[in-house]
């Protein structure tokens, strides 16, 4: 397929690309970057800028694709004013949706985030109902980061009632990679009463980049949100026991699929997508959630 990937020079886009072109497929990377004039190194992918929130560009962009892959956004709302965390993850999306309906683009994976349910950036902080947390659970965005992804999974609702696309909406958990491990999972691993918004839960990156194929080459009807988290909880803890002494009775449990499942299921994923993640923390870190030498 030729798949058409926004945010390609992000985290989760930078991956995404990478595992598309292993998997033979042709791929557009769109970014807001500029691009250089530069002969292209062997394998690369075509390279497009465009400012998705301009809907003349996000249609430039799409044109042409069997499928897109859509990263683009502001990852979190503390860096930017609130309105234009908004404004730009909403619109961006609307916008390249828009193009793919109007092109017939046939699949469209839209990565949202597992902050639509409420338990990041908020004002007022929450709670989940239960552990571990699926796609059954209560959405209560509060934030404008938490708040344009939900939208952005109406608007996959939307498109489905529409016109003939698929639409696949995944929620990574806490993105990491194999340079920020130590310091993004390594207080989690030596101390789990350490602040875990997740619930103790994380995605590799790479494990992300599978999902994201599995996706754009799904057949799979209709819109489908799907999380997308590791098995196991950052620091290999008995989930039981961390969870009931860091909240105490306030998270009702649910049975779990192992003792050191994660804070978010992962079963629906592996259930409709066939994903089996491969990496886990203990490919990068020790004991003690230092580093491992490499």
């Amino acid at each position: 397929m030729h798949v058409v990937v926004t945010g390609a020079h992000g985290k989760v886009g930078r991956a995404a690309t990478r595992v598309l072109l292993d998997a033979g497929h042709e791929v557009t990377a769109v970014d807001v970057g500029r691009p250089v004039f530069e002969r292209p190194e062997p394998g690369a992918p075509h390279y497009f800028q465009a400012d998705l929130t301009d809907a003349g560009q996000a249609y430039a962009a799409v044109r042409g694709a069997d499928a897109v892959v859509h990263a683009a956004a502001i990852p979190d709302p503390t860096g930017n004013a609130p309105h234009v965390v908004f404004q730009n993850n909403l619109m961006s999306t609307f916008n390249v949706l828009e193009a793919a309906i109007r092109f017939g683009v046939p699949r469209f994976v839209n990565i949202s985030s597992e902050a639509v349910t409420g338990f990041f950036f908020a004002d007022r902080p929450c709670l989940p109902d239960y552990a571990p947390v699926d796609e059954d659970h209560p959405i209560r965005p509060q934030d404008p980061y938490a708040i344009a992804k939900h939208f952005g999974e109406q608007l996959m609702d939307a498109a489905v009632r529409r016109a003939d696309i698929r639409c696949l909406s995944l929620r990574p958990s806490w993105v990491q990679h194999e340079g920020n491990y130590e310091r993004n999972l390594g207080p989690l691993v030596r101390d789990a009463s350490e602040q875990a918004a997740g619930l103790w839960s994380y995605i590799d990156v790479h494990d992300l980049a599978d999902a994201i194929v599995l996706a754009a080459e799904s057949d799979l009807p209709g819109h489908e949100v799907l999380y997308i988290a590791s098995p196991d909880n950052a620091g290999g803890h008995d989930f039981a026991t961390v969870l009931r002494q860091r909240y105490g009775d306030r998270i009702e449990l649910r049975p779990l699929s192992r003792p050191d499942a994660s804070g978010i299921s992962c079963a629906k994923a592996a259930r409709l997508l066939g994903w089996r993640p491969k990496r886990s923390w203990r490919d990068y870190l020790d004991a003690n959630g230092r580093s491992l030498p490499r």
